[in-house]
């Protein structure tokens, strides 16, 4: 792995342990065991670091809609199977960037945009493909804040309860998984 790569990675860790306040450049390069010279060579600053972090993110997603275009089950069941967080570099970037609160929010839209013209190319309706996205979207959220007050998890907790909702995506998408 390059000292880039490893600078982007501790950068990632401590977004998603301690947010955006946590991740200075000090901490960054302590937690990547570079000096804070051999960060500034990587990047000149903090914005930078975070433009960094973006671009990561832009190849992993495009890396993800390869995969997700060329689904054998199709895009929208792929996209609702990898809705919970499989703890994939791709999980870990997207969370790490969201952490990085309004910067985020462009880059995060256009990946959810580019997810949505997939779905709607595949099933033809923009109204299904919408609920498909959201369904996923409520499947990850859920999994990441855990059952609700009553103790009820809300998020698939099973290969048999994902694959249940699986169906109702392939049925929704026009297709049959049997």
């Amino acid at each position: 792995m390059s000292a880039r790569d490893n600078i982007l990675r501790a950068y990632e860790e401590i977004l998603i342990a301690g947010g955006e306040r946590a991740a200075t450049l000090d901490a960054v390069a302590a937690k990547a065991g570079v000096s804070k010279g051999g960060l500034l060579y990587h990047f000149r600053s903090k914005e930078a670091l975070a433009n960094g972090l973006f671009e990561r993110l832009d190849a992993l997603a495009d890396a993800d809609l390869a995969t997700m275009a060329t689904a054998p089950e199709g895009a929208s069941v792929y996209y609702v199977r990898t809705s919970a967080s499989q703890g994939s570099e791709f999980d870990r970037c997207l969370v790490a960037a969201a952490r990085l609160g309004s910067g985020a929010s462009s880059a995060i839209a256009a990946i959810q945009r580019r997810w949505l013209d997939l779905i709607t190319a595949e099933v033809g309706d923009d109204a299904v493909a919408k609920a498909i996205l959201l369904l996923g979207d409520g499947i990850y959220y859920n999994a990441a804040v855990g059952p609700d007050a009553g103790g009820t998890p809300a998020a698939p907790q099973t290969a048999e309860e994902m694959e249940a909702l699986v169906e109702v995506v392939a049925r929704l998408a026009g297709r049959s998984l049997r």
